[in-house]
């Protein structure tokens, strides 16, 4: 476990020292990506002008500023042959492209395969080769230490997902013990768990690196259903009752979901939504938390005002409804109102609970006149066989009109 006690910030520091050095080697300010195009780190050298906001162009800002880029730019740079070249590759302005100035790209790999690149802003004639080939040794450099970083990362993923299917009981105390001693101090902290649902793919190149999620501390996918994936995330925040890491984080991971509602969407039951947890301090509770994150993830889908980021705290009675079996979170009862032909009136019935029987306020909200809002409610009282002047009838319909959405 020598390598996995070894912590981002370690890695962090080490990175920026590196792009330093090739900025002051090549006189040019520098900037180091992953294979996925997210920034790591970026040069201080400041030659005259070269850090001016206007002489630098759209691709890099974006990228210095939201810590990526686009598929659309990474397309666009791949085409120049930069995932199978070994050496430096010269990259001309294209101002069509929103690249305004040249590009070197100085390709890092480890062990022959490619884990990101060296970007430097240059003009014609550029750095010389002599200069070029001492900066390509460095890239050497960066190129096992993104590889020590890798296994580092993918240890604590194999861990992470270890415990998080681990049955209760002793194989789960176990997975636990072995994510503490991964995570060497960190796992004393405060900690809550993210979960985004679904998640599109269960390959781990598929996934963000946590390097640009907020607190991220590991991440893996797990199974969310029969057939999808949901996307587990363990986050580090500054106290147990400060969830705002954990919130950053989640909306950045819903912008790379399908149908997420970070990009505009309500979330609801078609897109992807992310639930977390209660934050708490340790790990002894982290199979507690990550069920809390699934709670609130199920809840986002089906009830679209919580979503698209819901938290375990704020999902109300979703969560004692969430820790239902699918035959008990059903009632006989309310069956024929759950039926295609009855949806209006089940709509009916749970705005009208939502009002707390109000009837003015549940016209309202529906757009109906009062009279309409009584006869659909006498429809539900028939199909159900429920009163619901009766408070407990009123509860158990409350109860299964939740249920059904989730």
């Amino acid at each position: 476990m020598r390598e996995n006690a070894r912590v981002t910030a370690d890695y962090k520091g080490d990175y920026q020292e590196l792009i330093d050095e090739i900025s002051e080697l090549l006189g040019a300010p520098a900037t180091l990506e992953n294979r996925n195009f997210e920034l790591i780190a970026f040069g201080t050298y400041d030659s005259e002008g070269d850090l001016d906001p206007a002489a630098l162009d759209p691709v890099r800002t974006r990228s210095i500023l939201t810590r990526r880029s686009t598929a659309a730019v990474r397309r666009w740079f791949e085409g120049f042959g930069i995932t199978r070249a070994t050496g430096p590759v010269r990259i001309p302005p294209t101002p069509e492209a929103g690249v305004y100035r040249g590009r070197i790209c100085l390709p890092v790999r480890h062990r022959g395969v490619v884990l990101g690149y060296v970007w430097l802003l240059v003009d014609d004639p550029g750095p010389a080769e002599p200069q070029l080939t001492a900066a390509m040794r460095v890239t050497g450099r960066i190129g096992a230490l993104l590889a020590d970083e890798a296994q580092h990362g993918a240890d604590l993923t194999r861990e992470l997902r270890a415990v998080l299917t681990a049955e209760r009981g002793w194989p789960r105390d176990m997975a636990v013990a072995e994510l503490r001693t991964a995570l060497g101090p960190r796992a004393e902290g405060p900690h809550t768990m993210v979960c985004v649902a679904p998640w599109p793919s269960a390959d781990p190149d598929d996934a963000p690196s946590v390097r640009t999620l907020p607190g991220a501390t590991a991440l893996c996918t797990v199974p969310w259903g029969a057939a999808d994936q949901c996307l587990a995330l363990l986050v580090r925040l500054r106290s147990a009752d400060s969830p705002a890491p954990a919130v950053s984080a989640a909306t950045r991971l819903l912008e790379q979901a399908p149908g997420g509602g970070a990009g505009g969407t309500a979330g609801g039951a078609a897109g992807a939504a992310a639930g977390i947890a209660a934050g708490r301090t340790g790990l002894a509770e982290l199979g507690t938390a990550w069920a809390q994150a699934v709670a609130a993830a199920r809840a986002a889908r089906a009830e679209p005002r919580l979503g698209p980021v819901a938290q375990w705290a704020r999902i109300g009675p979703y969560r004692l409804l969430t820790s239902l079996t699918g035959e008990a979170a059903h009632d006989a009862a309310v069956a024929p109102l759950l039926s295609p032909a009855h949806q209006e009136l089940a709509r009916t019935a749970e705005v009208y609970l939502d009002c707390a029987g109000q009837a003015g306020r549940t016209a309202a909200e529906l757009g109906v006149h009062r009279q309409t809002l009584y006869y659909r409610l006498s429809r539900v009282e028939q199909l159900t066989g429920l009163d619901l002047d009766d408070g407990e009838d009123r509860l158990l319909l409350h109860m299964a009109l939740k249920a059904a959405r989730l």
